[in-house]
């Protein structure tokens, strides 16, 4: 139980670890370290969709041919379609940028841009959920120790995250604590959504598979659209690619040697 809690926790750590740069650092955060730190994520995120999602999704499946790869196949899809609702339909701000995406709201810019980690937040918590209620369930290759380096692999990526949302909202001429509480609070959908499927487990044994496809498409919607965009941005987005090759890396690492 207490390695449950700890795997459940240690993601949204990351987060507030991330979130309380903003009393270590200047007002604003450098252009250069941004997008190394938005590709180390985008890094994290791929590897963490390919090797914790979606081989053990095909490996959970069994079957031959087709009947092997659907559900993973079809899981991504509705993963990415998913976030693409949400996307569409949620005011929200990214940082650095001056035009609200999603329909028009009144709310503050505060409050879009932490709607807007938020939803990057939540296929994060999916995933820690779904792989922790796989590796409960048993009869799959998810062990404790691979559900441990998807929690670690998140919260690593998680603490960038967390100072790329808390960091613009002190330039935006938020008090030092609220850009850090902001910020931290961002990531509480990280464990809600985790425990939820979690809790839910027994009854989404079947459909497993699909779950843990649906959560890899989820990420990669993340990083395809946002995350990658954000770092490529402008000038030195060679910067981006080298933070991606080693968040990629790192995360690979991770899931093979703990897995």
């Amino acid at each position: 139980m207490e390695g449950l809690w700890l795997a459940l926790s240690v993601p949204f750590a990351g987060t507030v670890l991330g979130a309380s740069f903003v009393y270590l650092m200047r007002d604003s955060m450098s252009q250069r370290l941004q997008r190394m730190l938005l590709g180390f994520a985008s890094g994290v995120m791929v590897a963490a969709s390919v090797w914790s999602l979606l081989i053990p999704s095909i490996e959970m499946a069994g079957g031959d041919g087709f009947a092997s790869v659907m559900p993973a196949a079809m899981g991504m899809l509705c993963g990415m379609g998913f976030l693409l609702l949400i996307d569409t339909f949620t005011p929200h701000l990214h940082p650095g940028d001056n035009r609200p995406e999603g329909p028009r709201s009144h709310l503050s810019r505060t409050s879009m841009l932490a709607l807007a980690v938020t939803i990057h937040n939540i296929p994060e918590g999916m995933a820690v959920g779904v792989v922790i209620a796989s590796m409960l369930q048993g009869g799959s290759s998810i062990t404790a120790a691979s559900a441990l380096a998807v929690s670690l692999g998140i919260a690593i990526q998680n603490i960038p995250e967390g100072a790329i949302i808390s960091m613009p909202l002190r330039a935006e001429g938020n008090s030092r604590s609220r850009s850090f509480a902001v910020g931290a609070l961002s990531g509480l959908v990280e464990p809600i959504g985790s425990l939820a499927i979690i809790l839910l487990a027994s009854s989404l044994q079947p459909v497993l598979p699909f779950l843990l496809a649906f959560a890899a498409g989820s990420m990669l919607y993340v990083v395809v659209e946002e995350l990658i965009p954000e770092a490529s941005h402008g000038t030195h987005s060679n910067l981006s690619t080298i933070g991606f090759a080693f968040g990629f890396v790192l995360m690979m690492v991770l899931d093979v040697v703990l897995g």
